[in-house]
């Protein structure tokens, strides 16, 4: 079974730019383009990693990093942020 990573980056280059390389690495990708999304994102299925970029519009990664842990969904492994 492959592992799922969420991409979580407004930039849209950038995010399918990552999304490609996770696939050629055998990944499976989903992408949320802002923080509510990503939120969204974890509810409906929990990833096994998270990048995280910090600038994002409406919820900085930050702070939906910081929901997410407090959140009973938060069951994957890891958060990467992007600094």
């Amino acid at each position: 079974m492959k592992k799922q990573i969420l991409i979580v980056e407004d930039e849209q280059d950038c995010a399918e730019l990552l999304s490609f390389h996770l696939q050629k690495e055998n990944y499976q990708t989903d992408i949320a383009r802002n923080g509510e999304e990503a939120i969204d994102a974890v509810r409906c299925r929990t990833p096994d990693a998270i990048l995280l970029d910090i600038m994002l519009p409406e919820l900085n990664g930050w702070e939906v990093c910081r929901i997410l842990r407090e959140s009973s969904e938060a069951k994957f492994n890891k958060i990467l942020i992007d600094l």
